[in-house]
């Protein structure tokens, strides 16, 4: 039964409880431990996307790095054998180990799974403060050279040999990635400045089709500065690679024309999402947080992340429908956004196709007030400490699940959580922050639901 039916069931004649009580709801909820697991990278730092669920029933992921020189490392976690292992280092995996450039730090995609092998996209980790804020590096340190630019990169589960298929021309990073695994075409979103990646597998062929949001993140805060969609999904039936501006346009690539258009009839600017500068830094404006295609449905379902908001999205008919607000309980009932202004990446469908997984925020009450956080950032980040909920959403019986908050062992927090990966058994995997001797390091969690609840 749902945390706030059974709060009602139980107090409905009560005096004390007749009305809605916040601080017992919070109390009353379902309490979820996680398991902490050490990769063995001491420097890990936060991973947005980054891990997946193998069709081998492996979990596979990326632990990033701050470091210039250190570049992020992969790992595989076994559930079988309750094990991490280390696949490779991004550098070397890029064939640019020993070269002296700002290394490739990250990895800010989900892997994408296609005839036994994992295909994914690097990223730069180490950034320059200008004006106040993170970007690419313009004065690299001394001894290094400027950041060369993303892969496109395949991992082979079967006998773990990596490829490198191209790298972006530019010197950006690769932030977002789709793939149509129909025709073998990857897509990409380059950060900074936001120019659109074509690469076809097939040909081994590059394709760069320029910016497609002003200035991108590269922008000045007030004028061109535009937040970078995150997630492309591409409808399989017609081959076009979707994806959204922080105006709200929902954006499609043809590959068959190599044209990018706006579709018309649709736009993400809605009331319920709420209103957004969108020249300023600080949230993810009217773009999708994270968006996937549903192969049964024949629809998209994604999440528009600071408003928490659950959409399904029929390319076909030119059609957005809400679903639910997927936030937590405690969010929802004190109407408040969530401490992370850009909303959280930790949003899948799980392997029954009926299962959406949403790991999101929710409020921290002492003495029976909310604490509150900054009231604004300059970037996307939290503003404040908050609770991590699992939330679940039953697609076929139109079911909203508050699975409870998270906590590790000793009762601390898990933070920063913006990945996400469902195994068997009902194992939900991410990466969080967490201490390891004299510092804070993100690496895998584990949390177990009890599916009889």
């Amino acid at each position: 039964m749902p945390v706030f039916a059974a709060y009602l069931a139980r107090n409905r004649n009560s005096n004390e409880y007749s009305r809605f009580n916040m601080r017992q709801l919070i109390s009353d909820s379902s309490k979820l431990v996680a398991k902490k697991y050490y990769s063995g990278f001491e420097l890990a730092h936060d991973t947005y996307n980054a891990m997946t669920t193998g069709s081998d029933g492996k979990i596979y992921y990326i632990l990033c790095s701050e470091d210039p020189e250190i570049a992020a490392q992969m790992y595989t976690f076994d559930p079988d054998t309750d094990s991490c292992q280390h696949l490779g280092d991004l550098n070397e995996i890029c064939g640019e180990d020993g070269l002296k450039h700002i290394c490739q730090g990250k990895s800010h995609v989900e892997f994408i799974e296609h005839n036994g092998l994992l295909y994914f996209a690097t990223h730069v980790g180490y950034y320059e403060m200008i004006d106040g804020m993170e970007r690419l590096p313009q004065n690299p340190p001394e001894g290094l050279s400027l950041y060369p630019g993303g892969h496109f990169v395949s991992y082979n589960m079967v006998d773990g040999s990596f490829q490198d298929l191209a790298r972006l021309p530019n010197g950006e990073g690769i932030l977002t990635l789709g793939m149509d695994r129909d025709r073998e075409q990857l897509y990409a979103i380059s950060w900074p400045t936001g120019c659109f990646f074509h690469y076809d597998m097939r040909e081994g062929v590059l394709h760069d089709w320029g910016q497609v949001s002003h200035q991108g993140e590269a922008g000045k805060v007030g004028r061109d500065y535009r937040t970078l969609c995150r997630s492309i999904f591409v409808d399989p039936r017609s081959g076009f690679a979707y994806f959204t501006n922080a105006e709200g346009d929902i954006m499609y690539y043809d590959p068959n024309t190599k044209v990018i258009s706006t579709d018309s009839r649709v736009d993400m600017r809605l009331d319920y999402f709420g209103t957004y500068d969108i020249a300023d830094a600080g949230s993810m404006g009217y773009n999708w947080r994270k968006v996937f295609w549903h192969p049964v449905e024949e629809v998209a379902y994604g999440m528009h992340g600071n408003s928490g908001y659950l959409f399904r999205f029929d390319p076909m008919a030119g059609r957005i429908h809400l679903v639910e607000r997927l936030t937590s309980l405690p969010s929802r009932s004190s109407g408040m956004f969530d401490q992370f202004s850009y909303g959280y990446l930790g949003f899948t469908l799980g392997p029954d196709l009926e299962t959406i997984y949403y790991l999101t925020g929710g409020p921290i009450y002492e003495n029976g007030q909310r604490v509150k956080g900054l009231d604004k950032i300059a970037k996307g980040g939290a503003k404040g400490l908050e609770n991590l909920h699992l939330v679940t959403y039953h697609l076929p019986s139109a079911t909203y699940r508050d699975c409870g908050a998270i906590f590790y062992e000793d009762g601390s927090r898990p933070t920063y959580v913006n990945s996400i990966a469902i195994a068997a058994n009902a194992r939900v995997y991410c990466l969080a922050r967490m201490p390891y001797q004299d510092r804070i390091i993100q690496d895998l969690i584990e949390v177990k639901l009890n599916l009889d609840e």
